[in-house]
């Protein structure tokens, strides 16, 4: 239909005035509500062509096309510079079809490989509220970019060598009497968390001995832990990979409850050595300096920045060098096109020098790399820390949203009339759902504080919301007696303005989701579903849809509701949240 409009608009001008006007200089939007029509043409560019006024241009090119497009413009009315089209009702119903047969972009033969990098653990400690908004934006972002036409390949750095982990090693070792995941009933990373707590505890105590500055009995236990661990001692190695591993199955189970899965998973402790050999390789090329000190620095005041150490003088490596390596094993294992870390943005001036060092060292996509920078989230009572074991735990995140979507559920009687094991299950996707759109309606760039309560909020912008209206949806169609077969069946149906606003709301979508993965930016798909939502509760509001006043307008309704609900379900699933059939 737009397509037609502007050929339309062309050959009026070309008619009245004689002159040829690309396509591209023809603005077409969606009129604004204060004004009557669905659709409005700018007239503003065309007047050195018409040498007449916007209102007498406008008027022109709206009655070429009322007689030339009359099967698709019924009327117009022009305001200033601005001709408003009357589209009719049959173009509208002919919309919401095309609407349906919408298809899924599927992998593109030659199409860019986009390699995005989230969650990035340490192996000391469980994810907590951070990592939690770090994997749903991750997560989101890579099904909204796959959903643009691009190749993803989801990845994840993590953490596992260095003093942290000797921390909790030393203090397993000392107090931990052999206790294992089995043992104490205890997910293998919460253990492991409760051991770097008592290490920072023991720590603090021997603390108070000493003067300022003096370095305690304990933590020089650690790091000659580490220094065991960088020479391969056997015994060291064993107690990493054990404790390690109890880790890793605790992160599996947070990430499979969060809907969170990698194509790659890559470990620090395989890619540390490649970034040192690949920055000696780079001195020997001149791109870096050493320092009388056997220091290797890299050399920025030339991009605007200072000097950067990638090697300290006894030869260990930096996390910068670490990045280099596992960079550079990345590209040895995909065609990397575009890579794109997502990364809190307290990290904003390493991924600047990383994007300079990689470009130097020859990787193509080094220059461009995309650092998806976030802000911090927080609760109502204050920012998150880790050593003092007041951490804001991920597993304990869910299973509290989980239980409050439960309780509300029943206070409100949503769930009376479901069976308690499916009660729990919708619990379970409605929690979830709160927990993820509250995290990611809001710009990720901003700081944020995510209030639980607020959340599960069944009115308003929250996730509940959008879920409720669309089982809300599931239970007319499954009311329908034509629930299994609804089509449209006529073109000749009197339409509202609500209805076809909601038709217009519906085409934008596509729109919306180019627009979320060019900017890297999961909250409009977010604020797209909720407004989609609103939008069809108001017309919900107003038109009875299985009373309507005709079988053919029913079947319309049906088929306008049943695309909202398949909408819905589309937008919250590049969300990473699952829809209820009911609730």
């Amino acid at each position: 239909m737009e397509q037609k409009i502007i050929a339309a608009v062309q050959a009026a001008i070309k008619q009245l005035y004689g002159a040829e006007v690309p396509s591209s200089q023809i603005a077409l939007q969606n009129t604004r509500p204060e004004f009557e029509g669905h659709l409005t043409v700018v007239t503003f560019p065309f007047l050195r062509i018409s040498k007449t006024g916007p209102e007498q241009t406008g008027q022109a090119i709206g009655e070429y096309l009322k007689e030339n497009l009359s099967d698709i413009v019924t009327g117009f009315n022009v305001i200033k510079g601005f001709l408003n089209l009357i589209i009719s009702d049959s173009c509208w119903i002919k919309a919401l079809k095309e609407v349906q047969d919408v298809q899924e972009v599927q992998d593109v033969q030659g199409a860019p490989l986009v390699m995005i990098e989230f969650s990035s653990p340490n192996t000391n400690k469980p994810l907590h509220l951070g990592h939690v908004r770090n994997n749903l934006l991750g997560e989101s972002l890579s099904r909204i970019v796959k959903a643009c036409g691009n190749k993803v390949v989801k990845t994840n750095i993590v953490n596992d060598r260095g003093i942290h982990i000797c921390k909790s090693m030393l203090a397993w070792q000392k107090w931990g009497n052999g206790e294992t995941p089995e043992s104490s009933g205890k997910k293998g990373d919460h253990l492991i968390g409760d051991y770097y707590v008592l290490f920072d505890k023991k720590n603090k105590e021997q603390e108070k001995d000493l003067k300022e500055g003096e370095e305690t009995p304990l933590m020089k236990e650690a790091r000659e832990m580490l220094v065991k661990w960088e020479q391969g001692d056997t015994e060291i190695r064993s107690l990493w990979e054990k404790m390690n591993n109890w880790v890793y199955a605790g992160f599996d189970e947070t990430y499979k409850t969060l809907g969170v899965s990698f194509d790659k998973i890559y470990y620090e402790s395989q890619t540390y050595l490649t970034g040192k050999d690949l920055v000696l390789k780079g001195l020997d090329e001149g791109l870096f300096y050493r320092r009388d000190d056997g220091s290797v620095w890299a050399d920025l005041t030339k991009d605007g920045l200072d000097e950067k150490l990638l090697l300290r003088s006894d030869g260990t490596s930096v996390y910068m060098t670490q990045d280099i390596g596992t960079a550079n094993l990345r590209y040895q294992d995909y065609p990397i096109d575009k890579m794109i870390y997502v990364v809190g943005n307290e990290q904003n001036y390493h991924f600047q020098v990383l994007s300079i060092l990689l470009d130097r060292l020859g990787f193509k996509w080094g220059k461009d790399l995309v650092h998806f920078s976030y802000g911090m989230v927080e609760l109502p009572n204050g920012k998150m820390k880790s050593r003092e074991g007041t951490v804001v735990d991920a597993d304990d995140l869910v299973e509290t949203m989980i239980e409050n979507a439960y309780n509300v559920s029943k206070e409100l009687s949503k769930n009376a009339d479901i069976p308690d094991d499916e009660a729990h299950e919708i619990a379970r996707k409605v929690g979830l759902g709160a927990l993820k759109y509250f995290i990611l309606k809001v710009d990720a760039r901003k700081n944020m504080l995510f209030n639980p309560e607020e959340s599960i909020d069944f009115n308003g912008n929250t996730g509940p919301f959008i879920q409720y209206t669309y089982a809300r949806i599931q239970s007319i169609l499954r009311k329908a007696e034509s629930a299994d077969d609804i089509q449209l069946q006529s073109t000749d149906c009197p339409l509202s303005a609500k209805e076809i606003s909601l038709i217009q709301k519906l085409q934008a979508y596509r729109q919306v989701v180019l627009q979320a993965g060019t900017e890297y930016n999961p909250s409009l798909i977010a604020n797209y579903c909720y407004e989609l939502t609103k939008e069809f509760n108001q017309f919900y509001h107003d038109y009875s849809i299985l009373g309507a006043e005709t079988d053919s307008l029913k079947q319309f309704r049906l088929c306008l509701a049943k695309t909202v609900a398949d909408t819905l379900c589309k937008g919250m699933n590049l969300l990473g949240i699952e829809m209820p059939e009911r609730m």
